[in-house]
């Protein structure tokens, strides 16, 4: 079995989000008994792409009107990332400095660049002699290859490769006016109705149509989406036969506290001396103290993340002069990012805020930290809560999408974290000081770290179940 990712990104050749995380781990479960798993995404003008050498292996074009679209497929040679990395490059559509955005702003020509990309991919696909098997395309920027593959007169020859189509996030679709109809390879226009929602273009629902099998980062967010779906629910009513929610997995080769190779003090079985070492590291970095409960977060600040909650139970939790550190690593809204900002001058003892992107710092705040605070109004898997829970550090979550499946809490049975049942400002407050009062709590915190240790979110089981859904596509 030949099993081909499509993605915009790809661990560690460029990541925004979990999305990357997913396509660089998922390949490397799935290979091997007979299955080649690979993956092929853009290539981009960022420093990762500049360091890496390439081999062209296809250089091909197509036309859209008034414009002839070159491009060239290339293989990595530089680097073994555990499968074969596949990358289209197209000058003048992706070699930016950045994937979705630049130091300008988001890009304004997201559609040509998308279309562009999955047309290229189909394009060489079609002349391999290999066989892919299975295309499995992720979010909205790969949603339209299941149409074209099937009903675009370029591909159809190739209808028999199947395609999983995986929805990250339903928040961001893609859709655009029927205007840029050109954009997609020729196909019988009666066949549009597979393609419209709203009277747009929509690749996420032409993706659900046209996929031969749907799936979703976890079950609840499947569920979720089945009563609220931006007005897609009854898409998903009426493709329930084909639609499966996953739990995503972690890479536990990347994410390992025995080896992690950045962090200063790795583990060796004794879960507490490692945390203790790392704690120290971490707070003294930032002048705070490290015997105070510290609770971190780390990711967007945008409203969907529940940054602007944060901010507010932070600046109350602060004022009572709690003995807590809070540590904030992460970029977003400007006015969020202000926020935490003000907090860090008017509290700098107790809080150690750090506005950008920094994987590095990313794995020594997940092992040096004490609890990892995600009050999200939504999430469809989360990946925060399982790389906390793999270094001992406890998860206060909001109770929605993977966030439910993968966190229990610590009244439970093998509870592993705190969990927020109604997301408001009072409720976050209250987590937060029951966390302390967890901490101080030295024996039943013990119990709830090893807890978060001994949960497996390896990607062993996850990836077995897509097998599943591959073969049975096949046979």
């Amino acid at each position: 079995m030949k099993i081909l990712h499509v993605s915009a990104e790809c661990y560690p050749a460029a990541k925004v989000g979990g999305l990357a995380d997913v396509v660089g781990a998922i390949p490397k479960y799935q290979s091997g008994s007979n299955r080649i798993s690979e993956v092929i995404m853009p290539k981009y003008g960022t420093a990762w792409f500049h360091k890496q050498s390439f081999e062209a292996i296809y250089k091909g074009h197509f036309w859209y009107p008034g414009e002839t679209i070159s491009f060239s497929i290339q293989l990595l040679t530089s680097e073994d990332l555990g499968f074969n990395l596949y990358v289209v490059d197209i000058p003048g559509k992706f070699d930016r400095q950045g994937v979705y955005a630049d130091g300008n702003g988001f890009f304004h020509d997201d559609s040509e660049r998308w279309l562009s990309f999955q047309r290229a991919v189909l394009i060489w696909v079609f002349t391999l002699e290999e066989t892919i098997d299975i295309i499995h395309v992720h979010d909205h920027h790969t949603g339209m290859i299941p149409f074209m593959l099937k009903q675009s007169f370029d591909f159809q020859s190739s209808h028999q490769i199947k395609t999983v189509f995986t929805i990250h996030n339903l928040a961001y679709q893609g859709a655009f006016g029927w205007d840029k109809q050109y954009l997609l390879a020729a196909f019988d226009n009666w066949k549009s109705g597979l393609l419209d929602w709203d009277q747009q273009i929509n690749p996420i629902a032409a993706a659900i149509r046209c996929a031969d099998a749907v799936t979703t980062v976890s079950p609840s967010y499947l569920e979720e989406l089945k009563v609220s779906s931006y007005g897609l629910e009854w898409l998903f009513e009426s493709e329930d036969h084909k639609c499966f929610g996953i739990l995503n997995g972690i890479d536990y080769d990347v994410w390992n506290p025995e080896t992690d190779q950045y962090l200063n003090h790795h583990s060796s079985g004794d879960m507490g001396t490692f945390k203790q070492k790392n704690k120290i590291d971490l707070c003294k970095n930032y002048g705070i103290d490290p015997e105070y409960c510290t609770i971190s977060f780390i990711g967007r600040m945008v409203e969907q993340k529940g940054a602007d909650l944060l901010a507010y139970a932070m600046h109350a939790i602060l004022a009572e002069r709690h003995d807590i550190n809070f540590i904030i690593l992460g970029t977003g809204d400007p006015y969020l990012m202000d926020q935490f900002k003000l907090l860090d001058k008017k509290y700098p003892e107790q809080t150690g805020i750090t506005l950008a992107y920094n994987e590095k710092l990313a794995h020594q705040i997940y092992a040096a930290s004490d609890f990892l605070i995600m009050p999200s109004r939504h999430e469809p898997c989360g990946l925060n809560q399982m790389y906390s829970m793999r270094y001992g550090t406890s998860p206060i979550v909001n109770n929605t999408g993977g966030l439910i499946d993968s966190v229990i809490h610590y009244t439970e049975r093998n509870g592993t974290g705190i969990k927020i049942n109604f997301l408001n400002v009072e409720s976050i407050i209250k987590s937060i000081v029951d966390a302390i009062q967890l901490y101080g709590k030295k024996q039943k915190f013990k119990t709830t770290v090893k807890n978060c240790v001994d949960s497996n979110f390896s990607w062993e089981s996850s990836s077995q179940k897509y097998i599943d859904i591959y073969e049975s596509l096949i046979n």
